[in-house]
């Protein structure tokens, strides 16, 4: 759309309400991407939290790409397992069930604060007292919950209503021993009033403050790691983007200490070796093979102590070409998380993928805000629950992306979906460059992930490419149609003084121009 102050994709309706509204009162993206966050907490509150943290990609200005991260950092305290809160739940998917670790011992130094304030103090126009207005005015009678975050809650019932202090915000009116429905009206009191003192007073509210003083407390006296030297010395880093050619384009990614931008650029190499994947079978055979080689090189490289590829090993010329070999022989052979894209009139992008884990399952007193369980996060703790390396960055799949291609075109993207981050964002950023696909197109195509020898496909894939595909991969999982399970793209395109852009279906996803 011609001549618009902007333009937001990302998980729900009010969120991009709350993000067009700042961009229609002369904000810029990153104004509309933190006023944009602070509804997410209330509107989708599993999967955005002042208590979690994130990402955010920025091109602000014409300036060079870069990017913030605020992700969790481990305790400087690791207390013995046997005084930990920490309490196993396991989670139904629908048939596929799934063991998470909730309680105060699960709780990482959250980074969402900060990160905020930080993207506040670099990019920002606004004051924040202002940015935070249009999502408390949207909650001040409450917020009714759709339909996905209502099937998000139940997924996760056991964590929200198994804790007094969760249950008493999130149970049903209905039926009290159930978690809140779509339809129904939650309350934020807490934490709307929480959010607007923390605009008024600033970061250091949350980390050297009350926040800090009372889960330090609650955390000594019940089983926690958190103390208040954690959320004092919390910081935001921002970080130089990994960046790439891919076909006609250039790729920005998340660097290190995150994994999946690495993951997505060793995928991009691989593929650079390959004709353009014009053909349907081609396609879908091809992105199998490179899920699978990108699977191993992870499992060889990677470990507890650099959960992530050694970068200058990666670029070296020889670094891929045994996977190359593979690859041209292949013919013989729920975590929460949400994104936010916005652009505004200048072409400056953010790029924000947040997360809270699924909750610890404990509210913090006088804040409203659930802390995060990435503790608890066995993909997070791949050596084992308890062996983490004390006051260390987590690292994480997500990965806030910028693509620049045909001269004048810009997009910002990002997904949601754990594991599935990394193979959904290569899968568009393949159909954008290679297909020549628009944001539309690519983001509706069918998905593939593989996840060790169970290769995971969407509804909508031809017949005779899953054929194709079974003589390799004979244990394939088919779905009906689209699902949440491949993550849910939001992006944002600018080309020239045109604005695009799409929500993924999968996760409610919702595009509006300003």
């Amino acid at each position: 759309m011609k001549h618009s102050k902007g333009a937001v994709a990302c998980g729900h309706q009010g969120t991009a309400e709350t993000a067009v509204e700042v961009l229609r009162a002369g904000g810029n993206a990153a104004d509309a991407c933190i006023a944009a966050f602070f509804s997410a907490c209330l509107f989708e509150p599993v999967l955005a939290s002042l208590g979690g943290g994130g990402f955010a990609m920025c091109r602000m200005n014409n300036q060079s790409p870069s990017l913030l991260d605020f992700f969790t950092q481990t305790p400087l305290l690791k207390r013995p397992p046997e005084e930990l809160d920490f309490e196993r739940v396991t989670v139904d998917f629908g048939g596929a069930y799934q063991d998470f670790h909730i309680g105060l011992g699960a709780a990482a130094t959250p980074g969402a604060v900060r990160g905020v304030f930080e993207l506040h103090r670099r990019y920002a126009s606004m004051p924040m007292t202002e940015l935070i207005k249009p999502a408390l005015d949207k909650a001040r009678d409450g917020v009714t919950i759709c339909d996905l975050q209502g099937f998000i809650l139940k997924v996760v019932e056991p964590i929200y209503i198994s804790r007094q202090s969760a249950r008493d915000l999130f149970a049903s009116r209905i039926e009290p021993q159930r978690v809140i429905r779509p339809g129904e009206t939650v309350r934020f009191d807490a934490l709307c009033a929480f959010i607007e003192a923390l605009a008024h007073e600033g970061e250091d509210l949350f980390y050297c403050g009350e926040v800090a003083k009372v889960i330090d407390a609650e955390c000594r006296n019940r089983g926690g790691s958190l103390r208040r030297q954690d959320m004092q010395q919390y910081e935001a880093h921002w970080r130089e983007p990994l960046t790439t050619k891919f076909r006609e384009g250039r790729v920005w990614l998340n660097p290190p200490p995150c994994a999946g931008g690495v993951l997505i650029l060793f995928a991009l190499m691989l593929l650079r070796s390959e004709p353009a994947l014009n053909d349907p079978a081609d396609y879908y055979k091809t992105l199998a093979d490179v899920m699978q080689l990108t699977n191993e090189m992870r499992l060889a490289e990677c470990h507890d102590e650099r959960p992530w590829p050694d970068i200058d090993k990666l670029l070296g010329e020889s670094f891929v070409d045994p996977y190359l070999k593979q690859l041209n022989r292949r013919a013989l052979a729920f975590r929460g998380t949400t994104h936010i894209s916005v652009v505004d009139a200048s072409g400056s992008m953010v790029g924000m993928t947040v997360t809270n884990g699924e909750g610890c399952g404990e509210i913090t007193p006088q804040t409203g805000i659930m802390f995060n369980n990435m503790l608890g996060e066995e993909d997070l703790n791949p050596a084992g629950f308890h062996r983490w390396p004390v006051n260390t960055r987590m690292s994480s799949m997500m990965s806030p992306t910028l693509i620049e291609y045909n001269g004048n075109t810009r997009v910002m993207l990002g997904s949601g979906g754990s594991n599935r981050i990394r193979t959904a964002l290569l899968q568009v950023i393949v159909q954008l460059l290679d297909l020549d696909q628009n944001l539309v197109e690519a983001t509706l195509s069918p998905r593939m992930h593989l996840e060790g020898d169970t290769l995971n496909i969407e509804g909508g894939v031809p017949k005779a490419c899953i054929d194709a595909l079974k003589a390799k991969y004979p244990n394939i999982n088919m779905f009906d149609g689209r699902n949440l399970f491949f993550g849910g793209v939001h992006s944002v395109m600018m080309r020239g003084d045109t604005f695009d852009g799409a929500g993924d279906p999968r996760r409610a996803g919702v595009f509006l121009t300003a």
